[in-house]
Parts: structure tokens; C-alpha cells; sequence
């Protein structure tokens, strides 16, 4: 999608003070207001006025949109970094984006989430009692296998006395549940916004990336790489899981690249745990090697009848049978 340029929208420097910004968006709101402007295109730029308006005139999506914007210019190709919003702390005020019609989709990608939690925070509030908060915060796959205590730090823009947003940071320790999954949420009792009581703070469960595993639903997905022989032949191969243990596999004889492998009951733990799928993944020793080399010159020379491609296009056939 397009990175979107509020600053130069508005017309203002990147260090202006919320009043700044506030005279720039009144100017252009009377240049381009459709009731008024003679401008051909006046709809159009009055949206993306407020658009930018609503992203730098909040001081907690100002300092998102600043920290996840460094370096980009307004119209080039910008995809958000995965986990970018992690450990933003936001409160439950400010522009509600159900009111934003037709803002871009680069608002949306960026503050979509945000002002859903906003809407759902506010409306559960009472009278006297301080708001909830929420962030979300980014776990290893790990911690869902093992819980446990965890510090986390968060961070929350607040306006210093020149009006510049500055972030204050705040070190939390967090009880991780076993068999937390993306996008639960770990509520800390008064942890919140002051009042009487305080509210509550929110925190939206996310996962990094691992390079092993991931996760569908409770299903713990994973590649199983073997040898050619252990494909062909079948074996018995460790696997390491997340939490550090280490189980054995067996692979059945005959297995194709591609297939899946279940283990009952060894996914992501609870009261009933998931199951562990690993998908075969012959990994064949380079041709480089003199060994491997003569010994795939002899099966080109004694298996003249197979047929990678037909045994492929065989195999295939049945997949879309059984489906």
C-alpha cells in the first residue's frame, strides 16, 4: 500500500506543537470543506486532511505513526514490519475510527486495531472508574509451551510541557498462561488508568515469527526434514518442540515430501492439547559431494523406470480423489 505523509498533508513541520497543527487543519478544513470550496477535488482533500488530522492531533498515534514511519516518504510502497504496534501502550480516548468513512487503507492498517480496542474499552467503562488500557505485546512460542513470569516493557506517548510527545516507559511482570494463543488477552487488574477503582490494562497476546513452528488454532505445525533414506526406508527421527523436550517421530517407509505426520495430544498444551502435524521435508545430500554423486550416477543407470514426473502427477490424482 502507499505510506501516507501526514506532516506534509497538514502543511507542518514534524516537531510542530498540537496547536500548530490544530490552525493547519482548521485553514485547509476551510479551504477544502465540500459545503464550501470551489476546488474539483475538494472531498477528496478534505479526507485525507482529516485523515492526517486524526493520526497527529492524538498524541498516542502520533507517536505510533512516527515510530513506524521513520524513513518512508508520502506515495512509495510501505508494508507495516510484522509486530510494529508491539508494546504501544493506548488508553481508550481519542477519535473512534468508525467514524473515519472513507479514510485509506494505510489508516487502517495501521489503526484498525487500535480503535477497536478504543470503542470496546470505553464502552465498558463506568462512571469513576479509570479506563482500561491495552497493548499488545510479542511472546516467543515458547512462553505458550512453558507460561510462567515474564518482564515486558511498554511504552505511551505523553506531551511534555512544550507540547512535543515524549515516551515514558514502564516495566511490567506478567504471569504467561500455559497454552496462550495469538490474540487472547491477559488482563492485569488495575493496571490501568486511574480512578476508583483503576481500570484495567489489556494485553493482546501476538507471537514472533519462530523458524520452526507455528500455530493453527492449538495444532503445532512444523517442517520434519529426513534423509532420502529415512524417507525411503522409514526411521525413527528426534524432534525438538518448543518448550525445549525432545520427542521421537517415527516415519513411516515409502513417505513422499509433502506428507503430514500427527502426533496426538504434543500441540499447543491446555485441558485438551492439540496435536503436533510436521510435514516431510527430504532434504538430499549435494551432488557436489563425490559420495552422494556416484551414488545418484548409479540410481540414474539402475532405475531407468521411474518417472519423478508421473509418480508426481500420481500422487496428486489421489490427493484430489480423497478430497
Amino acid at each position: 500500500m502507499e505510506f501516507k505523509d501526514y506532516y506534509q498533508v497538514l502543511g507542518v513541520a514534524r516537531d510542530a506543537t498540537p496547536e500548530a497543527i490544530k490552525k493547519a487543519y482548521r485553514q485547509l478544513a476551510r479551504k477544502y470543506h465540500p459545503d464550501v470550496s470551489k476546488e474539483p477535488d475538494a472531498a477528496n482533500r478534505m479526507s485525507e486532511v482529516n485523515e492526517a488530522y486524526a493520526v497527529l492531533s492524538d498524541p498516542e498515534r502520533k507517536a505510533a505513526y512516527d515510530a513506524v514511519g521513520q524513513g518512508h516518504q508520502g506515495g512509495e510502497h510501505f508494508t507495516p514490519p510484522p509486530g510494529w504496534d508491539s508494546g504501544y501502550e493506548f488508553s481508550g480516548q481519542g477519535f473512534d475510527p468508525m467514524d473515519a468513512g472513507d479514510f485509506s487503507e494505510f489508516f487502517s492498517q495501521l489503526f484498525g486495531h487500535a480503535g477497536a480496542q478504543r470503542r470496546q474499552t470505553r464502552r465498558g467503562a463506568a462512571a469513576g472508574r479509570g479506563e482500561d488500557r491495552h497493548a499488545r505485546i510479542e511472546l516467543a512460542l515458547q512462553d505458550a509451551f512453558t507460561g510462567g513470569a515474564r518482564q515486558l516493557t511498554l511504552q505511551h506517548p505523553v506531551l511534555d510541557a512544550q507540547g512535543q510527545v515524549q515516551m515514558q516507559r514502564r516495566v511490567l511482570e506478567v504471569n504467561i498462561p500455559r497454552g496462550v494463543k495469538p490474540g487472547q488477552y491477559i488482563r492485569l487488574a488495575g493496571q490501568g488508568g486511574a480512578g476508583q477503582p483503576p481500570g484495567d490494562l489489556l494485553l493482546e497476546v501476538q507471537f514472533r515469527p519462530d523458524p520452526r513452528f507455528h500455530l493453527e488454532g492449538s495444532t503445532l505445525v512444523g517442517t520434519l526434514p529426513v534423509a532420502p533414506w529415512e524417507a525411503a526406508l522409514g526411521a525413527v527421527v528426534p524432534v525438538t518442540l518448543p518448550d525445549g523436550h525432545t520427542l521421537k517421530v517415527r516415519v513411516p517407509e515409502g513417505a513422499q515430501a509433502g506428507r503430514r505426520l500427527t502426533v496426538r495430544g504434543r500441540g499447543l498444551p491446555s485441558a485438551t492439547p492439540g496435536d503436533l502435524e510436521l510435514v516431510v521435508q527430504v532434504i538430499l545430500p549435494s551432488g557436489m559431494d563425490p559420495r552422494a554423486k556416484a551414488l545418484y550416477e548409479q540410481m540414474a543407470r539402475e532405475l531407468t523406470d521411474f518417472d519423478a514426473r508421473k509418480v508426481a502427477a500420481a500422487e496428486a490424482e489421489r490427493a484430489e480423489g480423497a478430497a
